[in-house]
């Protein structure tokens, strides 16, 4: 009987907090609707199709990469590599498949510039569960790294991948009228979602961000999965890379600094919590094209760079802010 009871008086609270849970996601949504009637009619032609494809575009590869820095969030750690990290990728790329470089096939650059992604997401992962470094300095240190790296390997001069497959991957069209890009941001959203929520790589993500120790003590390696779980957003990061570089079929090394900013912004207003144990990928996804549709809209309304900054930082605090008064309304029930 009291096992019944507890059962009809846990069902309903489970289904309050499954609805308040989605309902940051459903403030997000709305945000980007409304923000985007907005700009509709104070950014001339800013409702034109070309725009909206725009946008998808431009999104696609922060947002790729953002999907990957959800899992690192997700676990309660950060990654300020993500933004240089894609420029080293995207040398690397450059040094593959440019003809004035290694000049590979198509399938093994890209087989080559993922891995590279993903070596530089398993650095991360041993620095912070192995050596035990906070991830805000481990990946600052990997930041700077990388920055390095791309400036030293290219010479500090732009390299051109004038490869017609691999800019393809991002500006060509097998669904007329939607970019490359933008599909495959779509499909590695639904790829994010099921690593999310139907593996167990965002249970423990999930798990070790709510209470790592717990974790540890269920049996759980959090080491191992630590490190896996930054091998995959590096892997993501790969992605962004790519679809960044062959959009203009060149790559600046100097390119990449701020971008991180960006992708933690996008997964910070999905609602994917800075203290870790809560993350939403259709949110980083709703959140990257939000950030875009704010910096299009800005742009076009003749908006200085530098106000764009403060419009974005203003934005991820009241996204932080609304988190903050969610967990503390959680931890008081």
């Amino acid at each position: 009987m009291s096992n019944a009871k507890a059962l009809d008086a846990k069902t309903p609270n489970s289904v309050v907090a499954s609805i308040k849970s989605q309902m940051q996601l459903v403030f997000v949504m709305l945000a980007l609707i409304v923000v985007y009637i907005f700009f509709m009619f104070a950014a001339p032609k800013f409702a034109q199709f070309s725009i909206f494809t725009d946008i998808l575009l431009q999104a696609a590869y922060m947002g790729v990469m953002a999907l990957g820095a959800t899992f690192i969030i997700a676990t309660s750690g950060i990654d300020l590599s993500v933004g240089t990290g894609m420029t080293l990728v995207a040398v690397g790329a450059g040094v593959f498949l440019s003809a004035d470089w290694m000049g590979l096939p198509l399938a093994a650059g890209l087989i080559l510039t993922i891995a590279l992604g993903a070596l530089m997401g398993v650095i991360n992962g041993v620095n912070v569960s192995i050596l035990g470094l906070p991830p805000f300095i481990a990946t600052l240190a990997m930041m700077m790294v990388a920055r390095g790296l791309a400036l030293i390997i290219s010479g500090t001069a732009t390299i051109s991948i004038a490869n017609p497959g691999y800019i393809f991957l991002s500006t060509g069209n097998i669904i007329p009228g939607l970019s490359n890009a933008a599909l495959f941001f779509i499909i590695a959203t639904a790829i994010a979602a099921f690593l999310m929520n139907k593996t167990v790589l965002g249970r423990y993500a999930l798990a070790i961000g709510s209470n790592e120790e717990a974790t540890r003590l269920s049996g759980v390696d959090v080491r191992k999965w630590k490190i896996i779980i930054y091998m995959v957003a590096g892997i993501f990061m790969a992605f962004g890379a790519i679809l960044y570089s062959a959009r203009f079929g060149f790559v600046q090394p100097a390119e990449g600094v701020g971008f991180e900013l960006n992708v933690i912004a996008a997964v910070v207003i999905g609602g994917t919590s800075l203290a870790g144990g809560r993350a939403s990928i259709f949110g980083t996804l709703i959140g990257a094209l939000l950030m875009e549709t704010l910096k299009k809209g800005l742009t076009m309304m003749g908006v200085a760079a530098e106000w764009q900054l403060v419009v974005t930082g203003i934005v991820v605090l009241l996204a932080v802010f609304v988190d903050n008064i969610r967990r503390a309304r959680a931890a008081a029930v």
